[in-house]
Formats: C-alpha cells, sequence, structure tokens
C-alpha cells in the first residue's frame, strides 16, 4: 500500500498528468470527426484543472489508496462531445471513447521503452520486493543520486498508465469501455446496457473493494514484467 507521503505526491502529480492527457485525447479525437467543443470548452490542454473531476480525481482514489489495498486510480471530468456533429457517428463514438485508454497505453509504452533501455544499459535494475510499491526500477550501485526520481518517476507513469488503460477500458459505467460496448451492441441489447448507468458509480465501487480489478490487472502486469525483466 502506498504509505508514504512522497510517494503519494509524486502519485498523485503523474495521475493528474495522465488524466489531463487522456481528456485531451478524447476532445482532440472528437475534432477529428468534425467536433469543436471539446476546443471550445478548453479540453485540449495538459492543465489539470480544466479536467478534474472532486469524485473520480479525488474521492474515489482516496477511497483505493485507504480500503483497496493501495489501488488508487480513477478518472477526470468527462469530455463534452455533440455527436450530432460527427462525421460516421458510430465510427465517432468509438474512437473517441477508445482514446482515453489508448493515450494510456501510449504514455506506458513510452516509460517502457526507456526503461528497458535504461535496464539493458545496466543503469537501472529491478526493485528489490522491499522497495516502495511503486518502484518498478531503481538506480543501479554506483549511479548518480539524479536517477532516483528519475526511476521513481518512470515506475509510476508505467504502472499507473498501465492500471488506467485497463481499467477504462472495463465495460461499465461511466468508463471509456461502455461507450464502445454499447456502440458494438444491437439496438435493443444497447438500450437494455444502457439501464445499467444509473448504478455505475456503485458497481466500480463494488470492483474495488472486492479485488475483482486486482485478477483483471494482475496477469497484465504479469506479462508487461516477464517483457521487461524476463
Amino acid at each position: 500500500m502506498l504509505n508514504h507521503p512522497g510517494d503519494i505526491l509524486l502519485w498523485f502529480i503523474v495521475f493528474l498528468f495522465s488524466l489531463s492527457f487522456h481528456e485531451s485525447a478524447h476532445a482532440w479525437t472528437s475534432e477529428r470527426f468534425g467536433d469543436y467543443t471539446g476546443r471550445y470548452q478548453g479540453r485540449i490542454t495538459l492543465n489539470p484543472i480544466a479536467h478534474i473531476d472532486i469524485f473520480g480525481t479525488i474521492i474515489f482514489p482516496l477511497i483505493g489508496i485507504l480500503g483497496a489495498g493501495g489501488a488508487m486510480f480513477g478518472w477526470a471530468k468527462p469530455v463534452e462531445t455533440n455527436p450530432l456533429l460527427w462525421r460516421d457517428k458510430k465510427k465517432a463514438n468509438i474512437m473517441v471513447s477508445a482514446a482515453g485508454p489508448i493515450s494510456n497505453f501510449i504514455l506506458a509504452t513510452v516509460a517502457f521503452v526507456i526503461i528497458k533501455v535504461l535496464l539493458m544499459s545496466s543503469v537501472v535494475v529491478g526493485a528489490p520486493g522491499d522497495s516502495s510499491p511503486i518502484d518498478v526500477v531503481v538506480p543501479a550501485v554506483g549511479q548518480a543520486s539524479i536517477l532516483v526520481p528519475i526511476a521513481k518517476i518512470l515506475s509510476v507513469l508505467l504502472e499507473l498508465n498501465i492500471i488506467l488503460g485497463v481499467f477504462n477500458l472495463v465495460p461499465v459505467p461511466p468508463l471509456d469501455g461502455s461507450h464502445v460496448l454499447e456502440s458494438l451492441l444491437p439496438y435493443e441489447m444497447a438500450r437494455a446496457y444502457a439501464g445499467i448507468r444509473q448504478y455505475g458509480i456503485i458497481l466500480l465501487i463494488a470492483l474495488m473493494w472486492t479485488g475483482v480489478f486486482g485478477y483483471i490487472i494482475r496477469p497484465v502486469f504479469a506479462v508487461v514484467g516477464n517483457l521487461l525483466f524476463g
């Protein structure tokens, strides 16, 4: 569990950056299909103030750290779109919804590549078992002290964006995966599926507190770990 104030602060800074990147991707992709609502509302920006949602960005992550084994994740204020302005509406709905998780996987990939290069160069090594839970790698013995925060930032960027990407693909409202699934379902099934939207927050909290999301994310981390260190 995250319990060191410095680790929590670092996690939260990377969290805000990653969410801002995520929401900007939604707005930017919607613009590609003809809807400029996100740009007009100032949502194509990395300034976190434009994206903060009190529950998803503040309260929900605190629930995670206090009661779900330190599994801190959440979401930002949804980007408003005007589907009437979209070209190819079904494709637009899928692509705009998927753009958020894809943006997180892009950030995770960037962090992964940098960490892999540093590992191959023996600049960093895998973190020992007693390290902070957000440490994936730490500087090798004899390396400059400046590498300590760099290794920690890269570790958080990789781990957090894998969590955010996978989490947002879960098909539970209001997450992005629910919009993608709803677009792919036949009309009658989509209408029935939309009926669970009012219970979405309750279902998300249940996923956290019952550990179900842990069962989803652990195999992903295992594959990434094998690719990094195997």
